[in-house]
């Protein structure tokens, strides 16, 4: 029967799955595969599985759970494979692979910050220290302009906006790097200038989060943080 995968520990973490659900409609009791020093965490997998709010709760509520007691390789929601003995199998042929991430990934979490500036105080920002973007803008507004003004306009001030962001999330970076094993950045989307992630260990926890803190406060108004953490370590699996 066809399993649905959850996590790759080490077969000496506590596992405790009492009280947890597995996904699907009719979820099935959470089980363990092993092989060598590697343990999975697995359940039955439902048929038609749809990537539903309360499916991912629960994914996301048995990562949290094993995280909270000791190590995880944490899969993405949606991860099945044909029965046991194929996770078996995995864990025997890849073994050291995942034993190695494993030991790089101990006492770690995955910190993800996203970080965004209000749009119109960015275009003030350019209009007041460009003095090309503010001609422009003040010709277009009286009249005076020349046709194309408007499209010289928006290149100029969208290279503006792209470099003042990539600035702004490289400081950001810069300033956390010392205090996280690992980045991972990933292309930010709608109006977001920073989306990354940090593998923190529990020794550098408190130290990235009053860093974290301190650069928000520093950033003003018109910036707003979103930090979401300690999350098991997605990003970096």
């Amino acid at each position: 029967m066809a399993v649905y995968i959850y996590s790759i520990t080490f077969k000496d973490h506590p596992l405790r799955l009492d009280g947890l659900e597995g996904v699907g409609a009719s979820p099935s009791p959470l089980r363990t595969v092993t092989a060598g020093p590697l343990c999975a965490v697995v359940s039955d997998a439902p048929e038609k599985l749809r990537p539903k709010r309360r499916d991912i709760g629960r994914h996301q509520e048995i990562q949290q759970s094993l995280l909270a007691d000791g190590t995880v390789l944490p899969l993405r929601f949606g991860y099945t494979a044909p029965d046991e003995d194929a996770v078996r199998e995995a864990l025997e042929e890849r073994g050291d692979e995942y034993a190695e991430r494993l030991h790089q990934l101990e006492n770690c979490a995955e910190y993800n910050l996203k970080a965004s500036q209000d749009e119109e105080m960015l275009l003030r920002e350019i209009l007041a220290q460009s003095e090309t973007a503010r001609q422009l803008n003040d010709a277009i507004r009286d009249g005076t302009a020349p046709p194309d003004a408007a499209v010289r306009l928006g290149e100029l001030v969208a290279n503006e906006v792209r470099a003042r962001q990539e600035a702004l999330a490289s400081g950001v970076i810069e300033a956390l790097r010392p205090f996280a094993r690992e980045i991972d950045s990933s292309p930010p989307a709608g109006t977001d200038f920073l989306s990354v992630s940090f593998l923190v260990s529990d020794e550098q926890d408190e130290l990235f989060l009053a860093t974290e803190l301190s650069l928000a406060h520093q950033m003003g108004e018109g910036f707003e943080f979103r930090l979401n953490g300690p999350l098991p370590p997605y990003s970096f699996s």
